[in-house]
């Protein structure tokens, strides 16, 4: 059973953001599904029953981000969720240079702000600050400014 699924049967709020892809083994490829942040799982719990999710075997500890518990917003959530529904167009984007502020105009992240950090394969890569994480976002450059 999934550290989420544990987690979830204490009866606390996770999210736990999967997207599928296909796996190649040397006889066959088959669709798998797999953690979008590897070692992640967010959690809605308040601040006196944050100890209860360290019952569950493989739970170590909190993200911290500056000196305290990192905390996601709701609308950063939303636009996982959003990012992970919507099948974005990969065309390849030209003529950014690295640490350049992006605004996301369309799509998914619509209304995010990020750093281009590299294309590769068609994928615009950006750091969003907010979360504080670097995401591999397919993004078509003409949704960005």
């Amino acid at each position: 059973m999934r550290s989420a699924d544990l987690i979830s049967s204490l009866g606390i709020e996770v999210y736990c953001p999967v997207f599928k892809t296909v796996r190649q083994w040397s006889d066959r490829k088959k669709k798998v599904t797999e953690p979008l942040f590897k070692s992640y799982i967010f959690v809605f719990i308040e601040e006196e029953d944050r100890e209860r999710v360290f019952e569950v075997p493989g739970v170590v500890r909190y993200l911290f981000w500056l000196g305290r518990p990192a905390i996601v917003r709701n609308v950063e959530i939303a636009a996982i969720r959003q990012f992970l529904s919507e099948d974005l167009d990969t065309t390849k984007p030209l003529g950014y240079e690295y640490n350049q502020d992006l605004k996301i105009v369309q799509g998914a992240l619509k209304g995010h702000q990020g750093k281009y950090l590299y294309s590769k394969k068609g994928n615009l890569i950006l750091q969003i600050e907010s979360l504080g994480i670097v995401i591999k976002a397919e993004v078509h450059q003409s949704q960005v400014v």
